[in-house]
C-alpha cells in the first residue's frame, strides 16, 4: 500500500488544492503519461487500483512510474460523537492532486497499447484525464 513509513507531523491540516501543478507537469521518464485535469485528493487504495491495473497489462513488457505518493494524513471522528475533544484519528492517506499534474508514466509499449491502459485506469480516478506524450 502507499502509505509512508514515517511522518514528521501525525495531522496536518486540510490545505488548498487550488492552482496549477508547478511541478511534475511534463512527462520526464517514459514516453506517455497520464495527466490530472481536475484537482482532488487520490487515496491511497486508488492509487493502489491503479498500479495494479497497469501492472497487470504491462507483463509482456514495458515500463511503469508512479509519479505521486499518498502522504497526507486524513483525520475523521467517529459517528454520533460531541464537538470538542480534539482532532480526530488517522483514518487514511491521500495525495494531493493539483490540475496539471502527471499521475503515472508508461515506456517500452505502442502508443495504442498505454491509450487503452490509461483508459481503464482513468475509470478508477476521482478526476478527469488526459493522455499526454513526451515532447520531442
Amino acid at each position: 500500500m502507499f502509505i509512508p513509513k514515517r511522518v514528521k507531523y501525525r495531522k496536518y491540516q486540510k490545505g488548498k488544492r487550488r492552482g496549477l501543478a508547478v511541478t511534475g507537469s511534463s512527462v520526464a521518464f517514459g514516453e506517455y503519461g497520464l495527466k490530472a485535469l481536475g484537482q482532488a485528493w487520490m487515496t491511497n487504495t486508488q492509487l493502489e487500483t491503479a498500479r495494479v491495473i497497469l501492472t497487470r497489462r504491462l507483463r509482456r513488457g514495458g515500463k511503469l512510474w508512479i509519479r505521486v505518493f499518498s502522504d497526507k494524513p486524513i483525520t475523521k471522528k467517529p459517528a454520533e460523537t460531541r464537538m470538542g475533544k480534539g482532532k480526530g484519528e488517522v483514518s487514511g492517506w491521500v495525495a494531493v492532486i493539483k490540475r496539471g499534474k502527471i499521475i503515472f508514466e508508461l515506456g517500452g509499449v505502442p502508443e495504442d497499447y498505454a491509450r487503452a491502459s490509461f483508459r481503464l485506469v482513468a475509470y478508477k480516478m476521482p478526476f478527469r484525464t488526459m493522455f499526454v506524450t513526451r515532447r520531442k
